[in-house]
């Protein structure tokens, strides 16, 4: 406790946390602002009988869909643009140099990410205001709602309303985001994911219990998926927190009649470099084919193989985490950058030459590490959802719900405890707060 009161002895900590929840505020509230002409009553019986691609969606929009909001997007498309424009950034040179342009670079490259953002929820929202006069009973579209009509008015009047509600909710989705990271404590969009979340979890709560005691679910069934949470837990944070660290040792250098350096450090690789970040984006392209029902010919055949948890589905979630993980390591950390800072910097790594040798020696160890963090990864988000469809217990969280909260809140906590330790303040965990340290691996 005493740990927590000293977040409100630092002015600036206190005014960053007191926004980052009241975007966070704005964002939960806007999920029931309702999309024009749709009947959302309707749309969450629907979507309550349906699940499948609608429920993972609704999942990760943060119940925004079965609300029929103007969020109902949700971040998506920005993920989406994201993963587009780093790929572009390694096979179109203008963008590979303003990503080597550092901060100013960067601005431009998320100003790309922004229109492209604008682009693809257009696109999508063409899909959805379609999607959803296909609901209609006697409607032709995908499919047909037996609880009476969704939308009231259909037609290109609703169309175009759809795309211009669901657009400005992207965009305004995107814009709280980055105001969090800006002026908050957290990643802006991760946060965004995670309250979206976490915001069902009091509901599903409510709805286990409520089958467990009209005896849908037995009481062994939910204490082992119960069990199988707690563990997932345990793993993601044992794992999130694994480093190998690389003893850094620097030169000495005469300077005057002053000797410097001569120090010890090391330089932490972490197990798992790219965080969240590669799930989210092998949920989103999962979820692209979807979208694309009904706009291009045949993609009806190619979404009933990819259903959520089919064999197909996992297999590919497995093969695009691992994919993500080592091309967003690859993006993020430049082993040839920290060679040549390393050496600039009089520093080398014991037994092995500065230049080249260090980058191919750092190069190495990051991708063995990286090795292990992908298929953990892979495991923790496939694993759970497979036992807890083996055990018919209708949970709503699977591996990707867990290790995104689980994930964004070691995040959080970590950055709070940066700014508590640099201002001689002890840190939010341990007995006496001492600070969240990597776990060291071999």
């Amino acid at each position: 406790m005493s740990a927590f009161a000293n977040i409100a002895k630092i002015p600036e900590l206190r005014r960053r946390i007191l926004f980052t929840l009241g975007m966070i505020a704005v964002y939960r509230i806007g999920i029931f602002v309702t999309i024009p002409g749709i009947d959302r009553n309707v749309l969450r019986e629907y979507i309550g009988q349906q699940g499948g691609f609608l429920g993972m969606f609704n999942l990760f929009s943060g119940g925004a869909l079965e609300q029929a909001s103007i969020f109902s997007l949700g971040i998506m498309p920005y993920v989406t643009a994201s993963i587009v424009l780093q790929l572009m950034t390694i096979v179109v040179p203008q963008l590979g140099e303003l990503r080597k342009e550092g901060e100013a670079g960067q601005r431009k490259i998320n100003q790309y990410t922004r229109y492209g953002t604008v682009v693809i929820s257009v696109v999508q929202g063409i899909f959805w205001a379609n999607y959803f006069q296909g609901l209609n009973a006697g409607g032709a579209g995908t499919g047909f709602s037996t609880v009476g009509d969704v939308v009231r008015d259909p037609g290109w009047g609703f169309v175009f309303l759809t795309v211009i509600a669901l657009t400005t909710g992207t965009a305004f989705i995107m814009w709280l985001g980055e105001q969090i990271t800006e002026r908050g404590i957290g990643n802006g969009i991760s946060l965004i994911i995670f309250a979206g979340i976490v915001a069902d979890l009091p509901r599903a709560g409510v709805q286990t219990m409520e089958q467990v005691q009209i005896g849908q679910i037995q009481p062994v069934s939910l204490l082992m998926v119960a069990a199988i949470v707690l563990l997932v837990i345990a793993v993601i944070t044992f794992f999130e927190r694994g480093q190998r660290r690389i003893p850094i040792h620097y030169a000495k250098r005469l300077v005057g009649r002053k000797l410097y350096g001569g120090q010890t450090s090391h330089l932490p690789l972490r197990v798992n470099s790219s965080g969240v970040i590669a799930p989210i984006f092998a949920s989103s392209l999962l979820m692209f084919p979807q979208q694309l029902v009904g706009i291009i010919p045949g993609m009806e055949t190619v979404n009933d193989y990819i259903q959520p948890g089919s064999f197909l589905f996992n297999l590919l979630y497995v093969v695009m985490i691992v994919f993500f993980a080592f091309f967003y390591t690859a993006v993020t950390f430049q082993p040839v950058e920290v060679a040549d800072n390393l050496k600039k910097q009089n520093a080398f790594i014991p037994k092995v030459r500065p230049g080249k040798a260090t980058a191919e020696y750092i190069d190495r160890v990051l991708t063995r590490i990286t090795v292990g963090g992908a298929i953990y990864v892979a495991l923790v988000c496939v694993v759970p959802q497979v036992l807890q469809d083996s055990f018919h217990v209708p949970f709503f969280f699977g591996g990707t719900s867990v290790m995104i909260v689980v994930g964004v809140a070691l995040d959080t906590v970590q950055q709070i405890e940066s700014h508590l330790i640099t201002r001689h303040y002890e840190g939010l965990t341990g007995p006496r707060g001492p600070r969240i340290r990597g776990r060291r691996t071999a």
